[in-house]
């Protein structure tokens, strides 16, 4: 030992893939641990001595090693890459969703996800027609903005004298909503827009700031011959006391300018609150087009935010196609809908007496009974009637499942019908790496968009009910090519849920009848009046002919 320790300074070190040291016998392994510089006396290599040439032979016999178990690799990691008993490494598992292998990121630049079921080991998901995606007709983005917007552009851009400035509530969602709007009322009003303000969510506390939200310096640029985006007001304008106004719902371009430019030319700064659904639906082309820019071109997520998307969605897609589901379940969602979520009686009771001593909270129509509502479709599905509904639309048994949304009422349980049918499925968190979601702990903004994100790249995307996540992602997936979007035909279909009698093939046979239409097929906006250009983006946005082009 004293001579192993003299000699410790001497010794170098290879990296060698644990498949080939498996291959060495220990023996072999601890002849070479105990005699680095060893080597036979009747050697035919004088100089086997020299420290350089072993390393070099070990090298040599390490690659053909490699060589060897490469061609015998049916995927690129095992299921385990780094076996280890330290806590923070070791498998995450939450939610009826498993990630095995969880180690640091240096290490692989893909995580393989399994569930404790045999059949998900090396297997992909099978193939079925649920992944099939619709017919888009050709649709593709069209941004052609007319000539005369384009020659305003310039004196637009220029404007130093007036400047918009916002402030934007509700979740991520809402507020994306709301910062269109703000766009296209700045250009209305000839304004440069200061970065919208983020009012503090008053259920989640999330204090996130724009920039934190969305990348700034995109948002800017995108924009840069449409309006002037600022990050603050200049000093000429600081000590300006601001025209403020809070507009009626769905007002137009010439509402607008005759409120409030008279008195915006003359105080140079106009402060506008609760632009919600502030803004009408039915405006000109070129402000429909500059909505479908801001939407999906302008407003990117910011870096730290994109990436980690990314990630969990390549994740996702390790193993083939994935379905992203929009679970509203939880209780703010069954207080505001004035809907129960059908665990319990306890449960009932529990958002019954919420909504009693809360009577704000309710959104719904109050004249209503819960069974009215229900059968109206105006309730979230539960984790049953979810589950009901993709079995009878051929969702195979193991289709991978990514849940966006908040923690149900009922936590795990709530899910349970879900999972025991769908046993892969996964959230955020059980996808994430140890300690990549700590970032943005506490940010239900920050959170939203990552689920945005993760759902945007799916192949199936299905919500459980309305919102304004549902609706952008519906317009996102038209503007990227019309990607599968289920939308639950839930006034139709739940008499058939109530059925009981009704033998599962017909059940099965009626509910994808229903559905055939709703798939995310290209659908008019101009076939409703007051649809939002950013749900629906054909035509405005755009088109199938020879020509378009993309902003």
């Amino acid at each position: 030992m004293a001579k192993f320790k003299n000699n410790a300074k001497k010794l170098s070190y290879i990296s060698v893939p644990s498949q080939i040291i498996n291959s060495i016998s220990s023996s072999s392994l601890q002849s070479l641990l105990e005699s680095p510089k060893k080597c036979a006396r009747h050697s035919k290599f004088p100089k086997c001595r020299s420290p350089r040439l072993f390393l070099f032979t070990l090298f040599f016999f390490a690659f053909l090693a490699m060589l060897k178990f490469g061609f015998n690799l049916d995927t690129p990691f095992p299921p385990f890459p780094c076996a280890t008993s330290k806590p923070e490494l070791a498998t995450a598992s939450h939610k009826g969703g498993v990630l095995d292998g969880a180690v640091p990121q240096p290490l692989i630049s893909t995580v393989q996800l399994h569930a404790d079921f045999p059949h998900e080991r090396g297997e992909e998901v099978e193939k079925s027609e649920f992944w099939e995606q619709p017919d888009g007709l050709g649709y593709k983005p069209c941004l052609d903005f007319s000539r005369e917007y384009r020659r305003e552009s310039e004196g637009v851009v220029k404007n130093r004298r007036r400047y918009l400035m916002v402030v934007v509530s509700g979740g991520m969602n809402q507020q994306r909503n709301q910062i269109v709007d703000a766009v296209v009322i700045a250009r209305i009003l000839g304004a440069a827009l200061v970065v919208p303000i983020l009012q503090v969510n008053v259920i989640w506390g999330d204090e996130s700031e724009f920039a934190d939200i969305f990348d700034l310096e995109h948002f800017k640029s995108v924009l840069a011959n449409d309006v002037r985006v600022v990050s603050a007001l200049p000093s000429t304008h600081l000590m300006t006391r601001p025209v403020e106004g809070s507009p009626p719902l769905h007002v137009t371009p010439s509402w607008i300018r005759s409120r409030y430019l008279r008195r915006f030319n003359r105080e140079g700064v106009l402060l506008l609150r609760g632009l919600d659904s502030r803004l009408s639906k039915d405006l000109p082309p070129d402000l429909q087009k500059l909505r479908c820019k801001v939407a999906f071109h302008a407003l990117r997520f910011a870096k730290p935010v994109q990436e980690l998307g990314n990630n969990i969605a390549e994740r996702m897609k390790s193993k083939g196609p994935y379905l992203a589901l929009h679970l509203r379940m939880e209780k703010d969602v069954w207080v505001r809908t004035g809907c129960l979520p059908g665990l319990s009686a306890e449960y009932d009771e529990i958002v019954n007496s919420e909504r009693i001593q809360r009577p704000e909270l309710l959104t719904a129509r109050s004249n209503m009974t819960y069974h009215e509502r229900k059968l109206a479709g105006l309730c979230p599905l539960n984790a049953m009637e979810v589950t009901r509904l993709l079995k009878a639309l051929g969702a195979p048994k193991n289709a991978r499942i990514y849940w966006a949304g908040g923690q149900p009422l009922g936590g795990k349980e709530a899910l349970q019908p879900l999972i025991h049918e769908f046993p892969h499925l996964y959230s955020k968190e059980d996808i994430a790496l140890p300690g990549e979601l700590e970032p943005f702990a506490n940010k239900a903004s920050l959170m939203a968009a990552i689920d945005y994100i993760v759902s945007e790249k799916s192949d199936v995307f299905m919500p459980s009910h309305g919102g304004n996540m549902g609706h952008a992602l519906q317009g996102h997936r038209a503007y990227a090519g019309h990607k599968k979007y289920i939308t639950p035909n839930k006034r139709q279909m739940l008499p058939y849920f109530l059925n009981s009698s009704l033998p599962e093939a017909e059940f099965n046979r009626i509910i994808k009848e229903l559905h055939q239409d709703s798939l995310g097929q290209p659908e008019l906006r101009t076939s409703k009046a007051g649809r939002d250009v950013t749900k629906y983006p054909v035509p405005e946005c755009m088109c199938n002919g020879s020509h378009h082009q993309s902003s």
